[in-house]
């Protein structure tokens, strides 16, 4: 090669090395944007990654890399973030995510998350989604899985399935657990609902549609009589017998008594009959078995027995009929009372008794609707027949009297709801988790202040409206039911009126606590009308005959 030649390489390599080192496009770095952000448990944020390029001398310029780059949580317990940069709030604490490049220093920020309770930082949960909003199987014994989300005043979404309450509107057509999972029991349709509470207390609500297409309604594996023994006389005396059955899976109790599904036989006609409603009549002494059989849907039989005694000795004063007022009692929330009472019909005057606290008291749900019992003969009011609602649904009430000279038992029932009906913006709601209603009551005491020991009287209803439950004083035309101090027990808030009749002694006013509504007590003439508002968990109210 000439020199000439030589000269002109050289010269090419030179002008072309200049260039050819500042032509480098390779990324040298990245970075993660924002670099710092809290988020609330649930909450998404989308991260963006940004390459840098070095073009020596000169400026540098970037690009966006979100898509090419390896996106990483350093504590995915705390915060996951997917291959596109999304970032999801898992639980409380703090992550480092970081995306990385071949060739390039990797990019981090820094997210912390906070458990959610309806603070600021996610703002308060305003709506609750069930998801699927309907969903049907084939059979009983077949599972759904629901899945809670909430949404809070910020727009971010959460999945609540496991902080909500779950609850099924119907236990006999499915149940569901804790964490959302729906067990068909048998053909229906049920309400599944989800109910999460915010820090301040506010109850927010979703709801789905639970349908069992196929299958039988669920048959009843056990039955029971109530009493189991009891005795009546040949005179004709009668006794009712109560049957109820139990459902396997709820554990729930129905009154089946009355049902065209139920036979009654007596083992001994000749000694004592029985109707297909459960009564018993005597016939002629001696016992015989009583006995009630169910056949469910699929022809299987469940049986129970009791016992009844006849005696040929005349009752002087039979117990002929037994009633419980109201047959129907609907509370609205959780934790409320109803005051049932029961009336006896007897064959000698006084022909009609309250017998409220003279009953035995049974629930057919005692550990959810439990009824009190008192037989002390103390509160004319309120205390027995008393039933609480600690949750939603209903239960049978069941009143046994027992005669006190011939042994013999009338029973009588009633029902008690408490209906699981969800709250919207516009219905306030009944019975679900949040309604507790408070249950104090308060105890009115009624006596004599005067020296009229002969004709005095004080009446008053009952809490639940029924009239002249209590008869106070010697006054009352109904034997034995009156007395010089009368008790009565009310939920606090409640209005009541006593009363003292024209003609029942010179009537001097009520006590401070009592105010007179007509006519006014400075005339002393009756009858009178006093109102009080129970305000104590220990009322008492005076009343004065002189």
């Amino acid at each position: 090669m000439s020199a000439r030649n030589c000269l002109r390489v050289l010269g090419l390599i030179c002008i072309v090395l200049p260039f050819t080192g500042c032509s480098n496009t390779q990324i040298s770095s990245v970075d993660v944007t924002p670099a710092t952000q809290s988020l609330v448990v649930g909450q998404t944020a989308q991260y963006t990654a940004t390459g840098v390029i070095n073009h020596g001398n000169h400026p540098s310029t970037s690009s966006n890399v979100t898509d090419q780059v390896t996106w990483a949580s350093s504590n995915p317990a705390v915060a996951s973030v997917s291959s596109s940069g999304l970032a999801t709030a898992v639980s409380a604490g703090t992550a480092t995510i970081t995306a990385t490049m071949a060739g390039a220093t990797a990019g981090s920020a820094t997210l912390t998350v906070t458990s959610s309770g309806g603070g600021t930082a996610g703002g308060a949960l305003i709506s609750l989604a069930i998801i699927p909003g309907t969903q049907s199987v084939a059979s009983p014994k077949q599972t759904s899985q629901f899945i809670a989300i909430g949404t809070t005043s910020s727009g971010a979404t959460e999945d609540l399935t496991s902080q909500v309450t779950w609850g099924s509107s119907s236990a006999e057509v499915a149940t569901i657990t804790p964490g959302g999972l729906a067990t068909a029991v048998s053909q229906g349709t049920s309400t599944i609902t989800a109910i999460a509470t915010n820090s301040n207390n506010t109850v927010v609500t979703g709801t789905a549609t639970f349908t069992v297409q196929g299958g039988a309604s669920e048959p009843i594996t056990a039955l029971s009589i109530t009493p189991s023994g009891q005795s009546v006389s040949a005179s004709g005396q009668t006794g009712q017998f109560i049957a109820l059955g139990s459902n396997p899976s709820t554990g729930l109790e129905v009154d089946v008594t009355s049902s065209p599904n139920i036979q009654w036989i007596s083992s001994i006609p000749t000694i004592a009959t029985v109707s297909n409603s459960g009564l018993v009549a005597g016939v002629s002494a001696g016992s015989s078995a009583i006995t009630a059989l169910w056949t469910n849907p699929d022809l299987s039989i469940v049986s129970a027995s009791a016992t009844v005694t006849v005696t040929l000795t005349a009752a002087p004063e039979p117990l002929l009929s037994l009633t419980i007022i109201p047959a129907v009692i609907t509370v609205g929330n959780l934790q409320d009372t109803g005051n049932f009472l029961a009336i006896g019909t007897f064959s000698t005057s006084p022909t009609v008794r309250d017998l409220t606290n003279s009953v035995t008291w049974i629930s057919s749900a005692p550990s959810v609707f439990p009824v009190n019992s008192d037989a002390t003969g103390v509160n004319d009011g309120a205390p027995g027949g008393v039933v609480t609602a600690y949750g939603s649904g209903g239960a049978v009430i069941i009143a046994e009297a027992t005669d006190a000279t011939t042994g013999s038992i009338q029973t009588a029932t009633a029902n008690f709801n408490c209906p699981l009906v969800i709250p919207t913006p516009t219905t306030a709601g009944s019975c679900y988790p949040g309604s507790e209603a408070s249950s104090l009551l308060s105890t009115v005491t009624v006596y004599n202040e005067g020296l009229n020991t002969t004709d005095w009287l004080v009446t008053a209803p009952s809490a639940t409206g029924t009239p002249n439950v209590i008869h106070c004083g010697p006054g009352s035309a109904a034997a034995g039911l009156g007395g010089s101090v009368c008790v009565a027990t009310y939920p606090v808030g409640t209005s009541i009126i006593l009363t003292a009749p024209a003609g029942a002694g010179k009537f001097g006013g009520w006590s401070s606590t009592c105010e007179a509504i007509s006519p006014n007590p400075s005339t002393q003439a009756g009858p009178n009308t006093c109102t009080i508002i129970p305000a104590t968990t220990n009322e008492t109210v005076g009343a004065i005959f002189n």
